[in-house]
């Protein structure tokens, strides 16, 4: 195998995620068992082969933080950072020259700042082509809904973040509805400001998640929650969901309930060559993250230097980046839908089951 120059840090999302890799804990009470796990070392959870463009090729791995979601949010900082520069130093022993944060990873602390300052190896979070493909993704859908993103109701969720950011900097060159989100209201208002003195245009900001989102047509949810925050109640018909966050920030009964809105997923991209992850991310084979593809087109590029960091992207990066992916032959995937792809059929179903929604509401 070719020897790895990129490594990608994972993580169980839920305790569930973990007890299927360590079965023999499940005889614990839970709470044992996330003591357990706050305790183990990383681990090589597999390894990449097969990426390859008409440039290069290169292979990695993936390293794995037994600390779930709700863990890395609720332990003190430092110990979350401590796993994952553990882990980053981990891959370097296995060669890495680069390491992507994924999931939780990203999150924690600094976004990635204080990962990079105590490793010898670059670090990049993969934000920077996590929001061109996403953004992609949301236009894609919002066409085939018929929906025009210059007269659209538009959410972002987590915009304090460094995807949401970026997210609300890109969208408000052409979006006239713009409403932001998150729980820090001093960043909004400071992102605001720098909006309006970017582009013109003034945008909303609030902390009530449930009450942007029931107006919005269009929502990018990235809001680094725990656990899911947009139930089934709370989106309007024909309304287009990018939900970007790992955990999901849409909740799973939207599938069940809701067959009026479509929900896909941001940022999952294929992969040049005859990729092999070795690891089961309920993706069609040959397709990744676009957090993961971004260390990959790094690796690509022999660009093994700190890319995408901290809490603020600048679209020059995501514009390069994307120019890079284009050059490799990394490329948006079909839309998916919890983990289902989305067929053109399928959404014209929900864009006509959205307008009788729309019309019986507005004749009663």
């Amino acid at each position: 195998m070719k020897q790895i120059e990129f490594a990608f840090i994972v993580h169980p999302l839920t305790m569930d995620d973990f007890l299927k890799k360590f079965g023999f804990m499940r005889h614990l009470p839970q709470f044992l068992a996330r003591a357990a796990a706050s305790f183990f070392p990383p681990v090589v959870a597999s390894y990449i082969s097969g990426i390859s463009s008409p440039y290069n090729s290169t292979a990695g791995c993936f390293i794995g933080v037994t600390l779930t979601s709700e863990q890395m949010l609720q332990l003190p900082q430092e110990v979350s950072l401590r796993k994952i520069i553990a882990a980053g130093k981990k891959a370097a022993q296995a060669g890495a020259k680069i390491i992507g944060l994924g999931a939780m990873t990203a999150v924690v602390g600094d976004a990635g700042i204080t990962v990079a300052q105590n490793l010898n190896i670059a670090v990049t979070t993969g934000n920077s082509y996590t929001v061109a493909t996403a953004l992609e993704g949301t236009y894609r859908a919002a066409k085939l809904m018929g929906l025009d993103m210059e007269r659209a109701r538009i959410a972002v969720l987590g915009a304090s973040g460094s995807i949401g950011s970026a997210c609300a900097r890109i969208l408000a060159r052409k979006a006239n509805f713009l409403t932001l989100t998150a729980r820090n209201v001093s960043r909004l208002e400071r992102l605001a400001e720098d909006i309006l003195a970017d582009t013109g245009l003034a945008v909303k900001v609030t902390t009530d998640v449930t009450e942007a989102v029931k107006k919005a047509d269009v929502i990018i949810a990235v809001s680094g929650a725990a656990g899911s925050i947009i139930d089934p109640e709370d989106l309007k018909p024909g309304a287009v969901v990018c939900d970007v966050a790992r955990p999901r920030d849409v909740s799973a009964k939207v599938a069940q309930k809701r067959d009026d809105v479509l929900v896909i997923e941001g940022g999952i991209v294929e992969v040049p060559g005859d990729v092999q992850l070795n690891f089961d991310f309920g993706f069609p084979p040959g397709t990744a993250y676009a957090c993961m593809a971004e260390t990959m087109i790094l690796a690509l590029e022999k660009r093994f230097e700190n890319f995408s960091l901290g809490r603020e992207l600048h679209v020059s990066r995501i514009d390069e980046i994307s120019t890079l992916a284009a050059k490799h032959g990394f490329k948006l995937a079909g839309l998916r839908s919890f983990e289902r792809p989305v067929s053109t059929e399928t959404i014209q179903n929900i864009k006509e089951k959205a307008r009788l929604k729309n019309f019986c509401k507005a004749n009663n």
